[in-house]
């Protein structure tokens, strides 16, 4: 009788079902380093790699450079020996499932840079071997992964859904959320065959854990996840408009949100900032707008809602000098605290941040402007570094005005509320501020 051997997908199955499977996780940043920590923790060996080598000298000395990821997570990862930090994309040759995680952001014309997936599905093509799964994480435009990274995989003969394993599946990361995180979020995978379908499904369900939902095809699950935050987007725009409105008004626009929000069914609050920011919101719709376009449609919505969100940093600016003006200051010689740059609370990630802009701009209009943040050391505004400083009694009682743009909640309110001669918040603080000069976008 001959050996029976077994195919490809049965032997990967049973290597991720018992956990002796070696997953190889590619880009350790927001995305990739959570999603490489949950995996350890469901019981999985990780190879880690990223091209930065300082984050890989933070990873391998039990640091994390990650606001919501504490450094003992990691320590005992490297304790246990289930987490292998590295540059080296050698390794991936010892790897089952390779999860590509890196950024994919926009050019200077709005359009898609997939250089960062290009160069790392290039090394994956020259360091794999058979048998592996390789699913890409990355945003991006629809048919990228059948497109792109398919054609670089087949350069080395191996057949998608027979030799080697191909799928999309977006990530779902939001920095700083406790409530849904990497194993409770559901996962949405596309597979390039109903073999590569399976065994993604099969993997994510398994080591992470969490619900998948399946589609038919790659594209569609690179189409929901520009969906998911164009949505968003688009929302955000219209509240930030509609706050514009009230404010011209005299209407409570925060009164006005909570009002909509009563209604049970139909209504889903947004609410208004000083812009948006992160990897996601600012670019995400960028390349849904470019993927249309390359198929005769123009998005205007897309567009509209890109310039009204683009326009709210001046439109703070223009309010906080209103309010100035009301307290008879003397435009433009005035110091300004400003209280967060970060895109969002509780998180040290600043990029694309509506601050910048903000503070960008009050810079050029000859104003002082301090920047307090507790996630944040150093920054830069138009390639000039600014430190940020300690919030203090004397620190606010020296300043024109308080500029919230970021409510972060280690902040300690009480001190701005009680000594600042103006506050303008952005951001609808959760604090009852008692100020008299409090003033909400």
């Amino acid at each position: 009788m001959g050996i029976k051997i077994e195919s490809p997908q049965l032997s990967l199955s049973k290597k991720i079902k018992t956990k002796q499977a070696t997953i190889g996780v590619i880009g350790l940043g927001y995305v990739g380093l959570p999603l490489a920590l949950e995996i350890v923790n469901k019981g999985y060996q990780v190879i880690g790699i990223d091209k930065s080598y300082e984050k890989i000298v933070t990873l391998k000395n039990g640091e994390s450079y990650i606001a919501d990821i504490p450094n003992a997570i990691i320590q005992e990862a490297l304790k246990e020996q289930q987490l292998e930090p590295t540059a080296d994309f050698s390794m991936l040759a010892y790897v089952d499932v390779i999860i590509i995680c890196v950024p994919t952001p926009t050019a200077a014309d709005g359009t898609p840079n997939i250089s960062y997936i290009e160069d790392a599905v290039n090394e994956v093509a020259q360091n794999m071997s058979a048998d592996t799964l390789i699913i890409l994480e990355s945003t991006t435009y629809p048919g990228t992964t059948e497109e792109v990274v398919q054609p670089i995989l087949e350069q080395g003969n191996y057949v998608i859904g027979q030799d080697i394993f191909l799928t999309y599946s977006p990530e779902r990361v939001d920095p700083g959320n406790s409530n849904f995180t990497v194993s409770n979020t559901p996962k949405v995978v596309g597979g390039v065959t109903e073999a590569c379908l399976a065994i993604a499904k099969l993997f994510y369900e398994t080591a992470i854990n969490t619900n998948v939902f399946t589609v038919s095809n790659p594209k569609v699950a690179e189409m929901e996840k520009l969906l998911e935050n164009t949505f968003r987007q688009i929302n955000i725009a219209l509240v930030n408009e509609l706050s514009k409105i009230c404010y011209k008004m005299n209407v409570d626009v925060w009164e006005v949100i909570e009002a909509a929000s009563t209604k049970p069914y139909g209504f889903m609050p947004f609410t208004p900032g000083p812009g948006v920011g992160g990897h996601c919101i600012p670019v995400d719709p960028k390349y849904l707008l470019w993927a249309g376009e390359q198929y005769g449609v123009t998005a205007s919505l897309i567009k509209t809602a890109d310039n009204i969100n683009d326009s709210m940093p001046s439109f703070v600016v223009e309010r906080l000098e209103n309010y100035l003006i009301a307290q008879q200051k003397e435009l433009s010689v005035g110091k300004i605290v400003v209280i967060g740059v970060t895109y969002k609370p509780n998180i040290n990630d600043f990029r694309e941040s509506p601050a910048l802009h903000v503070i960008r701009e009050l810079q050029e209009k000859q104003y002082e402007v301090m920047v307090v943040d507790p996630y944040i050391e150093t920054f830069s505004v138009n390639h000039c570094a600014i430190n940020t400083v300690s919030l203090s009694k004397q620190l606010i009682q020296e300043a024109d005005a308080v500029l919230i743009l970021t409510n972060h909640t280690e902040i300690d309110y009480e001190i701005i509320d009680q000594y600042a001669a103006l506050i303008f918040d952005t951001r609808s603080t959760h604090f009852l501020f008692e100020n008299r000069n409090y003033y909400k976008l």
